[in-house]
């Protein structure tokens, strides 16, 4: 009877590592399939034979990487990027100090509308916001790529998640001890709030990124593109595939390089985030 019994948790002991096994291997294939073809002669990309990394050459990365504007675009990239981690998490995170820990009148009211936006399609905000900005003159500017994307709801409502599971007897203790609010948010929040700000800033570092419809919409000069929108140039100049699979993998590096960074406190911030909200 307990041989019976037990069969199907042996069983499942091995099909289940086994199914993640294959999961990863579907899930990984795109990216080899990118690298391998990158690097991969033009005249070769022949299916299936090109997935084999044999002939490899860097030709295709040598014109990427001397496209007149690449250096543009990554700076370009690096600015969206970098300033919207440090307004959002600067924002976000107080706002949800505020919705988590502070008593004002329509407190959840304000809340729950603003976490409405979520249910909002972000395509039927893109003409109202894009009209505003080219009114105030933001069409081609790095203020009016950056502004629209700082209120996130996502980020509100983790961070006031992850706020709310910290003891209100530490906030108390502080102002016993005469800490003021801009004190107690920035000298014991914030420190505790390092885990769930480190997953965060890689979320939105990446969600910026990769982001392509909003630069395409306000960047309409060529010096204003970013790596995706520049990257997507090169399709329209009918650049072989391997250029642009080349062009993709420089873009993909930097997202790589920072979970590599961040992944110890993106882990836990994911773990802590999921037990306290």
């Amino acid at each position: 009877m307990s041989d019976v019994l037990f069969r199907p948790r042996r069983l499942g002991r091995v099909l289940v590592p086994l199914l993640l096994a294959v999961a990863t291997l579907v899930t990984l294939f795109p990216f080899y399939a990118m690298v391998v073809l990158s690097f991969k002669p033009a005249s070769v990309l022949t299916f299936p034979d090109a997935l084999i990394p044999t002939g490899l050459t860097a030709e295709a990365y040598r014109i990427v990487l001397s496209a007149n504007n690449l250096a543009r675009w990554i700076l370009n990239t690096l600015v969206y990027a970098l300033v919207s981690v440090v307004l959002v998490l600067l924002l976000a995170s107080m706002a949800g100090y505020a919705f988590a820990k502070k008593r004002f009148p329509g407190r959840t009211a304000v809340f729950w509308s603003f976490l409405a936006m979520l249910m909002v399609p972000y395509h039927i905000t893109l003409i109202p916001t894009f009209v505003i900005l080219s009114k105030l003159d933001g069409v081609n500017t790095y203020w009016g790529l950056i502004v629209p994307t700082l209120a996130n709801a996502q980020a509100t409502f983790l961070m006031r998640q992850f706020i709310a599971g910290i003891p209100d007897e530490i906030i108390d203790a502080a102002r016993v001890d005469g800490a003021s609010d801009l004190r107690i948010f920035v000298q014991l929040i914030l420190p505790l709030c390092r885990p769930i700000l480190a997953t965060l800033g890689l979320f939105v570092f990446l969600w910026h990124w990769n982001d392509f419809l909003w630069p395409l919409v306000i960047g309409q000069d060529p010096e204003m593109r970013t790596l995706t929108t520049g990257i997507a140039g090169l399709m329209r100049e009918s650049q072989p595939l391997n250029v642009t699979l080349a062009g993709s993998v420089v873009a993909l590096t930097p997202i790589f390089l920072a979970y590599l960074f961040a992944q110890r406190h993106f882990t836990e911030g994911v773990a802590m985030t999921g037990v306290k909200g």
